[in-house]
């Protein structure tokens, strides 16, 4: 697999991270400690490296009307200025990416797809815009993105933001974005994240990234920012509950079985789209397992694969797992047969033999303070 590094490499290499191959990218896995990191985004503040993610714009006349094809969600339905979380599903139903989509008008919108998914989705998009008036425009290559997430989040980004556009940033609600200038670099400023914090999402082209970097480190010294790699991204992650492409998303499985049925718009999307009548079909037929929140009960951590039991008897699997550095006990997600699934049901993981207890709970694990 070809490696491919992100415009901000040597500012990791030069703080001493540990790099990982993810989606075929060199990146940042931990600077120092992956607790002080993690902890650092739940007190504080995180900066992460995302340029590895992918961009796709879709431009054109019938850009809404395509994206309602394209993907399982009534993207046309956006307003102006916001994001929506969806999927993108092959004829069978299965998922092929879980994206968010950016709506700037009427015919544009950027589409943002998981690292190794990229090239995948662009390659999708493109095929089915064949009968659309629009342009697809995979920009992943020339596209950074930096993402500022914890408490502080707010007040660093206020620091490197003229007092003119400061309102651009605090009215900023979840899941909407605006275009401004951020130390000195034109970014699209989305309020989107994946740690179960309050943050915020820069987009920019790949010239301005370093600089970026280094103007949001520094004015964000005084309030405890830290550089975060992918080991606390997938702790906060796992903590706030939300799925991973290639753990609790796959082609394998369905929309209704990760939990994610109301992604998908059977009612309020007229017309065809890709996926639609497999997707009634699933629907209708009902998932065989499910997704569920473990809690362990014990000190010892379920990881990806290992079986989950029920009376010595394998009901499920674990599709990701480890110790909760905010709550103190093991966590996981898992896919069990749905007559096991309901909350408080105990169930066991099994780890290399030996059973350790676990329970099923609500989703998701962590939820911050507002």
């Amino acid at each position: 697999m070809t490696e491919n590094y992100t415009a901000l490499y040597e500012e990791h290499k030069k703080l001493g991270a540990s790099f990982t191959d993810f989606g075929g990218w060199q990146m940042p896995l931990k600077y120092s400690s992956e607790l002080a990191e993690h902890h650092a985004v739940r007190k504080a503040a995180g900066l992460f490296d995302l340029s590895h993610m992918g961009e796709v714009w879709v431009t054109g006349p019938e850009a809404g009307a395509f994206l309602d094809y394209a993907l399982v969600g009534n993207l046309s339905a956006i307003a102006d200025g916001k994001a929506k979380y969806s999927l993108i599903c092959n004829e069978d139903g299965g998922i092929i990416d879980d994206l968010i989509t950016y709506r700037f008008g009427d015919e544009k919108y950027l589409v943002v797809p998981n690292a190794g998914n990229a090239p995948t989705v662009a390659a999708a998009l493109a095929e089915r815009a064949a009968n659309f008036d629009v342009t697809v425009e995979d920009a992943s290559a020339a596209t950074s993105l930096v993402a500022v997430q914890g408490p502080k989040a707010e007040a660093i980004l206020l620091k490197l933001t003229d007092e003119s556009q400061h309102a651009l940033v605090t009215d900023l609600k979840y899941y909407a974005f605006n275009e401004l200038t951020v130390a000195g670099q034109g970014v699209i400023l989305a309020r989107t994240g994946y740690t179960g914090e309050d943050g915020f999402e820069l987009f920019l082209p790949n010239e301005g990234a370093a600089s970026l970097w280094e103007s949001v480190a520094q004015a964000g010294e005084e309030f405890g920012i830290i550089p975060c790699g992918l080991a606390s991204r997938d702790s906060l992650r796992l903590e706030a509950g939300m799925p991973l492409y290639g753990n609790e998303l796959s082609l394998e499985r369905s929309p209704f079985d990760a939990g994610l049925g109301p992604v998908v718009a059977l009612k309020s999307k007229e017309g065809d789209f890709v996926g639609r009548a497999a997707l009634e079909a699933a629907k209708e037929s009902g998932s065989k397992r499910k997704l569920v929140g473990l809690k362990g009960l014990g000190r010892r951590a379920g990881r990806s694969g290992y079986p989950v039991l029920k009376d010595g008897n394998m009901v499920g699997e674990v599709t990701s797992g480890q110790p909760s550095p905010t709550l103190g006990y093991p966590v996981a997600l898992a896919y069990v047969d749905v007559e096991h699934a309901e909350l408080g049901t105990a169930l066991d993981v099994d780890l290399r033999g030996k059973a350790e207890p676990f329970e099923v709970v609500a989703l998701p694990f962590y939820k911050r303070q507002k």
